[in-house]
């Protein structure tokens, strides 16, 4: 990586420190997947690494994202009169893509423990992925309304919907120390699935179906919102209060809990201006990069979060990739261009700084996530994708180091 380095020497301390704790009280999941990944995992050679089955699942969601934008660029497939024109095989591949991605999901932490390679790698590996999967996963669903039943705008606000609930559950384990598995992932999931599997038995025109003018659309929005504030946002609340009261968690001062929420809202916000007071009106013009740039910056957001919250160091309330976003929203939105400028910003214009920004901030994404990881196979002295004698070794003696280590609260590891 030459002369940038992305973990300090906390950093590095605090993985060799680090030992994940999480509690799952999902009945699907406890119940009915566990024993069916503990089952499967069977079947998988001794020899493949862990993270080979997380990047092939993440694989999955690239390749869904990449067949459907293929066939529906602009979301208006739906929009057509005599039905949606997206294939009806291009669900079914969507639909199993997403159940190959969920499963493999669950099955790599258990070929860990099963070849001995457990460790922070993994679990960075692992969510930080999941951060990504989290922008390209509701992009799918947006081909079975259309814009005319689910406009642009109203996407924006699922995708942050999502973004939201995937992020507060790190926030919570930042304070807390603990992941507490959500229960909405695995209905989701299956949700997903089943939505896809069903636009290829009875045509996704059936999403089109409205009452008094209340939507599929609006159902969709309905429940992914509802849900997280149901079934998640009190829940971690409830979590983290009560890691407070007890005095089992980090126990950081108030704003120092607060400090991941800096770059999220910041993100939020320069978002929400460039969607809405964009010149050229570029979210009903783009809005598949766009939904790409805001996903790929979430997503390095997310993985700063991991890497402080499994380091044990202090979060990032600012992230370095929103200069330049906070630049082209700026120059696209600024009010007086055409007096300053003597001339308007084109449509043309924004479309191609819009262009470069997704591209220069993938690469810079993918350069952080790549670094990070060759820093801690250095560090450990393993391999990202391939199970060796050293790679066991270091996990032996890194186990060691936890045994020494006091823990700090009594939690079932999943």
């Amino acid at each position: 990586m030459g002369c940038m380095r992305y973990l300090s020497e906390a950093h590095l301390r605090g993985f060799e420190r680090y030992k994940y704790s999480s509690i799952d009280t999902s009945f699907l999941s406890v119940y009915v997947m566990h024993p069916f990944w503990n089952y499967c995992v069977k079947f998988v050679p001794k020899w493949l690494a862990p993270n080979v089955l997380t990047f092939v699942g993440f694989l999955m969601t690239v390749v869904n994202f990449i067949l459907i934008a293929y066939y529906d660029w602009g979301f208006e497939a739906a929009n057509s009169e005599t039905g949606n024109t997206v294939p009806a095989w291009v669900w079914t591949v969507a639909a199993i893509n997403i159940l190959i991605y969920y499963n493999l999901d669950g099955m790599d932490g258990k070929q860990a423990r099963r070849t001995g390679t457990s460790g922070p790698l993994g679990e960075l590996f692992d969510h930080g992925l999941d951060s990504y999967s989290a922008a390209l996963i509701p992009i799918y669903l947006f081909s079975l309304f259309g814009t005319h039943d689910l406009p642009p705008i109203r996407m924006f606000f699922v995708i942050w919907n999502v973004f939201l609930n995937f992020y507060l559950t790190h926030v919570e384990k930042y304070n807390t120390g603990v992941m507490f598995l959500p229960w909405g992932y695995d209905f989701t999931m299956w949700g997903v699935s089943g939505m896809l599997f069903v636009a290829t038995v009875f045509g996704p025109e059936m999403y089109r179906f409205s009452i008094y003018g209340f939507t599929m659309a609006n159902m969709f929005e309905f429940v992914l919102i509802g849900s997280g504030m149901v079934s998640s946002h009190p829940i971690i609340a409830r979590n983290i209060y009560l890691s407070y009261k007890n005095k089992t968690g980090k126990m950081r001062p108030m704003w120092e809990m607060l400090r991941p929420f800096f770059a999220f809202v910041w993100l939020f916000v320069i978002t929400v201006v460039w969607s809405f007071f964009s010149r050229n009106d570029v979210i009903n013009k783009e809005p598949r990069i766009l939904w790409i740039l805001y996903g790929t910056i979430f997503s390095n957001i997310a993985c700063r979060l991991i890497v402080a919250q499994m380091s044990d160091t202090r979060c990032d309330a600012f992230n370095v990739l929103m200069w330049p976003l906070a630049a082209t929203v700026g120059v696209c939105c600024f009010p007086y261009y055409q007096q300053v400028f003597d001339s308007d910003l084109t449509s043309d214009t924004e479309r191609w700084i819009l262009y470069g920004l997704t591209i220069f901030s993938t690469l810079a994404h993918w350069h952080y996530g790549y670094g990070v990881v060759s820093e801690m196979c250095d560090h450990f002295h393993i391999r990202c994708f391939k199970i060796t004698k050293q790679t066991v070794a270091a996990e032996e003696e890194l186990q060691d180091v936890v045994e020494d280590a006091k823990p700090t609260e009594n939690v079932e590891e999943v």
